[in-house]
C-alpha cells in the first residue's frame, strides 16, 4: 500500500470509530434516564436489574461529634492503604491520621484466599505496631476497624458481607461467596492482632461518609479511578425489596453497582466488544469497561494495533509491544492527550519508552492524541449521564420554588484526580445537561481519600462503645 493509501485508511478507521463514539446530548439524556429507570428497578427486587443497588446498612453517616483513635483498611485495587485517624469531636474534628499504602503483590491476586488475607493482616499488625504517642486508644478498649472492600458484595449487615465476584484483576474462586470480614478476621487472629472490625463499607460508601463529614450537603459519591462506582442516600421507604425495620434516620446510603450498568443505549464499538470477549469478567461491568481508569488506555491499544495491522500506520512491521493487552496505561494515555509541547515531545517519548515505537511524524503524534481525546470524552460524558441518573433519582436535577436546596458529589479516584481533561469534560457536560438555573445548585468536589477517611469514621459513628458514652 503506498504511503498516501495508507494515511486515508488510517483516518477512515478513526473517522469511524469517532462517529460510534458520539455521545450528543440527546444520547447522554437517554443514557442518564435509562440508569435512573435500571435504579428504581435494582431497589425494587433482588436481581431486578443489572443494578445491584446493594443495601449498604449504613443509615447513620458521620455527624462530626464522633471521638476516638480508629483504624481503616482500604483495599480496592493493586494497592490497599492502613491508616489511623485521632477524632477530637465536635470542635476539633480529624485531630491527627496517619497512612501508608502497600502494593499487592500480583500472584496474590489470583491465588489462594488465606494467602491475601494473612499478607494484609501482617501489614496491618506491622501498621498498628508503630503507632505513636500522638494516638491515644481508651483504656481497655479493644482497637475498631472500618474495612473498605471494594468489591461487589452482598451486604448482610453494618459488620459482615459475602463477595458476589472479584473485579479489576482480581479472580479467587474460593472467597466468592464467603463473608470478607471472616476471612479478615480470621487472618487477623493468625497474626496476633486483636482488633474488632465494626463496619465494612465499599469505597464509594466511604467516600460519601468522608464527604458528609466534612460537608452536610454531600449526597452521592462516586469513585472514578481503576474502576468505577457510585453510592448516594436513598429514602428509606422507597426502597421497595428493603424488609428489615426502617431506619430511624429515614435513609439508607445504596451501593448501586454502577459499573455493571448496562443500556443500549451506550455507544460501543468494535473495539469495546472484543476488550470485554477478552477481558477476566465477560459480559459484566460494561458501563465501567468504557468509563473507568483499566480499561481507556486499552481501548486506545486496540484501535492503534487496528490501525498498524490495516493501514500501515507505524510502518510495514506490527510494533511487537502494541499485541500486549494492557500495555498501554491510562495514566500514559493522559500524559499524551495532555502533552502541550509544540512537537509532541511527550508523545514521542511515551511510543519510544511503552511501545518501543521511534521517529514517529508530528502528524502521526497528533492522530494519537486525537484518539486520546475521543475515548477520554466519551468515557466522561458517559459518566457525567450516569452522574444526572442518580440527581433525577434523587428529584435534585430541578430547582423547587423557593428552595435553595444544595447537592454536593464526594469524587474521588485517580482517574478523576489526575485526568485533567476527563475531569473537566465531566464537570462541563453536567453543567451542560443540568442549565445554568440547577448547575448552580449542584456541587461536584475531589473528597481526597475519601474512602479511607469515611471507612475510619463510619467504624467510629458504628463503635461497639458507643452507648456507653453516651
Amino acid at each position: 500500500m503506498k504511503k498516501s493509501g495508507r494515511w486515508v485508511k488510517a483516518m477512515e478507521i478513526v473517522k469511524e470509530f469517532e462517529e460510534k463514539c458520539g455521545t450528543p446530548i440527546g444520547k447522554l439524556r437517554q443514557v442518564a434516564d435509562a440508569m435512573t429507570v435500571e435504579m428504581h428497578a435494582g431497589l425494587a427486587s433482588e436481581g431486578g436489574s443489572k443494578l445491584k443497588m446493594l443495601i449498604s446498612y449504613v443509615d447513620n453517616l458521620p455527624t462530626g461529634n464522633e471521638k476516638g483513635l480508629f483504624y481503616a483498611l482500604d483495599l480496592g485495587g493493586t494497592n490497599f492503604r492502613v491508616l489511623r485517624v485521632q477524632l477530637g469531636g465536635k470542635e476539633r474534628g480529624i485531630v491527627n491520621q496517619q497512612f501508608e499504602e502497600v502494593s499487592i503483590p500480583p500472584s496474590l491476586m489470583t491465588g489462594s484466599s488465606d494467602a491475601l488475607f494473612d499478607y494484609i493482616a501482617a501489614e496491618l499488625a506491622k501498621f498498628v505496631a508503630e503507632e505513636g504517642p500522638d494516638f491515644q486508644l481508651a483504656p481497655g478498649k479493644q482497637r475498631e476497624l472500618g474495612f473498605t472492600f471494594s468489591f461487589p458484595v452482598m451486604q448482610t449487615s453494618i459488620a459482615s458481607g459475602t463477595l458476589l465476584r472479584w473485579t479489576k484483576g482480581f479472580s479467587i474462586d474460593e472467597t466468592v461467596g464467603q463473608d470478607v470480614v471472616a476471612e479478615l478476621t480470621k487472618a487477623m487472629e493468625r497474626q496476633g492482632l486483636d482488633m474488632r472490625v465494626s463496619a465494612l463499607v465499599n469505597d464509594t460508601v466511604g467516600t460519601l461518609a468522608g464527604g458528609r463529614y466534612t460537608n452536610n450537603d454531600v449526597a452521592a459519591a462516586v469513585i472514578l479511578g481503576t474502576g468505577s462506582n457510585a453510592a448516594y442516600v436513598e429514602r428509606a421507604h422507597a426502597i421497595p425489596k428493603w424488609h428489615g425495620l426502617l431506619p430511624k434516620s429515614g435513609e439508607m446510603v445504596i451501593n448501586m453497582e454502577w459499573g455493571n450498568f448496562r443500556s443500549s443505549h451506550l455507544p460501543l464499538t468494535e473495539y469495546d466488544h472484543a476488550l470485554d470477549a477478552e477481558s477476566l469478567n465477560p459480559g459484566e461491568q460494561i458501563y465501567e469497561k468504557v468509563i473507568s481508569g483499566m480499561y481507556l488506555g486499552e481501548i486506545v491499544r486496540r484501535i492503534l494495533c487496528r490501525m498498524a495491522e490495516e493501514a500501515s500506520f507505524f510502518g510495514d512491521t506490527v510494533p511487537p509491544k502494541l499485541k500486549v493487552p494492557f500495555v498501554l496505561r491510562t495514566p500514559v494515555m493522559s500524559a499524551m492527550h495532555q502533552d502541550t509541547s509544540p512537537d509532541l515531545k511527550v508523545v514521542a517519548n511515551k511510543l519510544k519508552d511503552i511501545l518501543e515505537i521511534s521517529n514517529t511524524s508530528l502528524k502521526t503524534r497528533k492522530v494519537i492524541v486525537e484518539l486520546c481525546n475521543i475515548v477520554a470524552t466519551r468515557g466522561a460524558r458517559l459518566s457525567a449521564a450516569g452522574i444526572l441518573g442518580i440527581l433525577k433519582k434523587m428529584g435534585r436535577d430541578t430547582v423547587k420554588e423557593g428552595e435553595r436546596q444544595r447537592t454536593v458529589i464526594a469524587m474521588d479516584g485517580g482517574l478523576y484526580e489526575h485526568y485533567t481533561e476527563y475531569r473537566k469534560c465531566l464537570e462541563n457536560t453536567l453543567n451542560e445537561m443540568l442549565g445554568d438555573e440547577v448547575a448552580g445548585t449542584i456541587v461536584v468536589e475531589h473528597s481526597n481519600d475519601g474512602s479511607g477517611i469515611g471507612a475510619a469514621l463510619l467504624a467510629a459513628s458504628h463503635s461497639q462503645y458507643l452507648e456507653v458514652e453516651e
